[in-house]
């Protein structure tokens, strides 16, 4: 009796499991743009706490010059243009239109990449992916640490003596925010939108009050000041570029969340609110120190008189923790996609709303993060020291989404390769050109995002090319599934009620868990479902396509079960729409039959020593199949099998 109530509860567990794979609710216009306001533009929102000043100070410091009225002009100028021309007009009028079923993102383009080539240099559009997505983390971390600090080191402002104390106040933050992560963000999201919105009216207020006293500033705004820079300091460019970059950091996030909030509310809040309020930020700004440069020390806490800074401090605190917390969420979504796509071993995924799909937990990688975090706050110490980590992995990913554009534009939206190149060219200079400007940074702290791209590679490269080895090892034993099914038709074993599901990677071949089975217990369960799981290209799968049923023999079906790369694979509930198609079994009595590999080293693998040993650590770590395809963990039997890789 207590097993069936472990049963019935599994069973409910079930249930909630495929509520959270539902669609979510629809939602209005108005709702989508405010709630994008704090999702999609939280990082690009804070960038005026750190960008302009890091901007100037680097005119200064490289250049040996005072700050005159053409090199602020200039430096605003590129900014202005920075924000127009890569955001503007690369993310919001060209990627937001690549999009997979609603779906965007990095991984979505990889997706549209290769069915674009239709199998063709799918390791180099892999390995594209697995970059833009290992440079991905690499701001997933550096961002929650600048961003906190840069609005943390605001109080010194209002309480000098509190200086000493701003890389403990920002870690105990950040602390509290990854501790936090586990309960959702669905409460606290609510919330954002709302904050966002009056972060980005405060800041266009702040700024337009200095350009109504410096109206002199609105120069800036014509391109030719931005090319005369170039012309006249051709060698202060580059490093200037360096800087200038931190005032379009997250301007991924516009792609990334699409499918979120939709392509028209995105670009509503882009050109209605966001848009116009960062540039009279940036305005301000600059109108402020060419009055007063002594400002340059902090110009956007500048911009506020006494009386207003300590809530300015507390609500700019607010807007970089909503900042931090779109980047975590957007970690923990691209690794969903990365582990469906077969990029990293398969790790534990919680989900943190009964409602809405999008809402998950990943611990590791929460604790990763945590640390990393934690680390350069520690070492860097301060929002100027750590921008020069900034900058490299943000305009990587960027020119990793560029080129896989140029791959979408051709071959799937079919436009001439003159017309591609036209379009996608500029784009891809000007990323470039940002690009190598960041490698200015790269001994005083641009190492960083790149060490921790190089191993994230590293670690989904050998995935890849294991994965492939070990499966093609494995094939040379494998049976035929359709042999041994005749096998047994000739020679039947004995048999036991109720059905069997056995998960296996290749339909063709016979499960080596049922193989086991057969050699060892000798017995065959009436009925038997071969089940393979399948990752598709597209973010969702609808229920009619869910399930593919192909009848072997009698008390034999193989079964495909097929999940978008957005979604998280539960078994429980593609068997209920197995049920529903007419394949009749208790699914009390249903026993899932799993083979658990050991893998062992080989000489002859086709990897080095060191990967193979690298491979299996990285399968060792994964997590347990069980736990992933959300199987009632009462009713699996794992069977042990060991292979040479």
């Amino acid at each position: 009796m207590a097993s069936d109530r472990t049963l019935q509860q599994a069973d409910n567990a079930d249930m909630t499991s495929a509520a959270l794979e539902a669609p979510a609710p629809k939602v209005g216009f108005w709702p989508l743009v405010i709630g994008s306001l704090g999702v999609v533009y939280g990082d690009i929102g804070t960038s005026p706490l750190y960008a302009f000043r890091e901007t100037v100070n680097v005119v200064v410091s490289h250049g040996g010059e005072t700050l005159s009225r053409a090199l602020v002009v200039g430096a605003l100028s590129l900014i202005l243009w920075s924000l127009t021309i890569i955001v503007t007009c690369k993310y919001v009028l060209v990627l937001l239109r690549a999009d997979n079923n609603g779906e965007g993102g990095t991984l979505t383009l990889v997706a549209l990449a290769q069915r674009a080539l239709a199998g063709r240099w799918r390791h180099a559009i892999l390995f594209l992916g697995a970059a833009g997505a290992a440079l991905f983390f690499g701001d997933a971390m550096i961002t929650p640490a600048i961003s906190v600090l840069s609005a943390v080191e605001g109080v010194k402002l209002i309480t000098p003596a509190l200086d000493h104390y701003i890389v403990a106040i920002t870690i105990v933050i950040l602390i509290a925010l990854f501790a936090v992560q586990n309960h959702g963000s669905g409460r606290v999201g609510a919330l954002f939108g709302p904050v966002m919105g009056l972060w980005f009216g405060t800041m266009g207020l702040l700024g337009l009050v200095q350009v109504v006293q410096n109206p002199d500033v609105l120069w800036a705004i014509s391109p030719h000041h931005a090319a005369l820079f170039f012309i006249n300091h051709p060698g202060l460019s580059l490093a200037v570029l360096g800087a200038v970059c931190l005032s379009v950091t997250g301007a991924e996030a516009l792609y990334a969340d699409l499918g979120h909030f939709g392509r028209t509310p995105i670009r509503s809040a882009w050109f209605g609110y966001v848009f116009p309020a960062l540039m009279l930020n940036y305005l301000g700004q600059g109108a402020l120190v060419l009055a007063d440069p002594a400002a340059i020390e902090n110009p956007f806490y500048r911009l506020a008189p006494q009386w207003l800074l300590l809530p300015l401090v507390l609500l700019a605190t607010a807007a970089t923790i909503i900042a931090s917390q779109s980047v975590i969420t957007g970690a923990f979504s691209l690794t969903r996609q990365a582990i469906q796509l077969g990029l990293i071993p398969r790790l534990a995924i919680r989900f943190t709303s009964a409602e809405h799909s999008g809402q998950i937990y990943l611990p590791r990688i929460n604790f990763i993060l945590l640390v990393g975090v934690i680390l350069l706050v520690a070492a860097f110490g301060s929002s100027s020291a750590l921008a020069h980590a900034y900058g490299i992995s943000v305009f990587g990913a960027m020119t990793v989404d560029a080129l896989l554009a140029v791959i979408v534009i051709w071959k799937g939206w079919r436009w001439s390769l003159t017309a591609t190149l036209a379009l996608m060219m500029p784009l891809i200079l000007v990323d470039l050109a940002f690009f190598s400007s960041t490698f200015s940074k790269l001994l005083t702290g641009g190492y960083v995002p790149l060490m921790m791209a190089g191993a994230l590679i590293l670690m989904m490269w050998t995935w890849v090319k294991g994965s492939e080895i070990l499966f093609a090892k494995t094939r040379r034993t494998d049976v035929p599934l359709e042999e041994l099914v005749q096998m047994l038709a000739k020679s039947p074993p004995h048999r036991v009620k109720g059905t069997a599901v056995f998960l296996t990677s290749d339909p063709e071949t016979a499960p080596s868990a049922m193989l086991h089975n057969l050699k060892h217990n000798k017995v065959l369960h009436e009925k038997n479902v071969i089940l393979t799981i399948r990752a598709l290209d597209r973010p969702r799968v609808d229920d009619d396509e869910r399930v593919v049923t192909h009848p072997l023999a009698d008390g034999f079906w193989r079964v495909e079960m097929n999940f978008g790369y957005m979604e998280t694979p539960n078994v429980p509930r593609g068997l209920a729409i197995l049920r529903k198609q007419g394949l009749k079994f208790d699914i009390m009595s249903t026993s899932f039959f799993l083979s658990r590999r050991s893998i062992r080293p080989a000489a002859d693998s086709g990897m080095p020593m060191w990967q193979d040993k690298l491979f299996i650590a990285l399968a060792k770590n994964a997590s347990d199949a069980t736990d992933f395809f959300q199987i009632p963990t009462g009713r699996v039997v794992e069977v042990g099998t060991q292979v040479t890789i």
